[in-house]
């Protein structure tokens, strides 16, 4: 009996607006799913208490960004508060070459550039249970003044309009529960490819 084909592999976006608690979800399922690969994302934005390089973002210059985006080194980027974000080619690479899934995390624009240029990726987005409580959280950051978090709320608006352009989308009132539905995604998914692969 010859083995079973291996199966495809695929990217998953996941989005979400400021503020939703996207990071703190996806450090759970990161810590429970040996079957993802993390891309991770370029920023000109300054770390916050407890950000690492290399794991968290590539923090870059201004100038360092737009000498990679100059150079074709993006595979996708997009500028968002003010601050530039984008993915590097030789991350996507370097997680293609784990043979895993792919995770990006990236916001609406980021998502809508990869499937512009033609890439299949899965979208999943994080949302508040309500705007009150997305605020809440942003004031509660104790991080920005309050011009930043009107336009940190402004965006999460236009952000929140979109949310039927992704795939699935996953409420943040319980940080372990949302975990689990993506995970529950991720999962869902695999079996997905597995059985487009086994009928192509």
């Amino acid at each position: 009996m010859s083995a079973p084909p291996a199966r495809e592999y695929f990217a998953v976006v996941i989005a979400a607006p400021s503020g939703a608690g996207k990071r703190t979800v996806l450090e759970r399922v990161r810590a429970r799913e040996s079957e993802i690969a993390w891309a991770v994302s370029a920023t000109t934005r300054p770390p916050r208490p407890g950000e690492t390089e290399g794991k968290d973002y590539y923090f870059l210059s201004r100038a360092a960004f737009e000498e990679g985006v100059a150079a074709g080194r993006f595979v996708e980027w997009a500028e968002v508060h003010g601050n530039l974000y984008g993915t590097l080619k030789s991350e996507i690479d370097r997680c293609r070459e784990t043979e895993k899934d792919v995770l990006l995390e990236l916001d609406v624009q980021g998502m809508r550039s990869l499937r512009r240029l033609g890439h299949d990726v899965v979208g999943v987005f994080i949302v508040p249970p309500s705007m009150e409580e997305l605020e809440r959280r942003l004031r509660g950051r104790g991080t920005d003044s309050e011009d930043v978090i009107a336009l940190r709320l402004q965006n999460a608006r236009a952000e929140m309009a979109a949310r039927g352009e992704f795939d699935y989308i996953v409420v943040n009132d319980v940080v372990d529960r949302a975990a689990e539905d993506v995970i529950a995604i991720l999962r869902a998914e695999r079996l997905r490819a597995r059985r487009q692969r086994l009928s192509g």
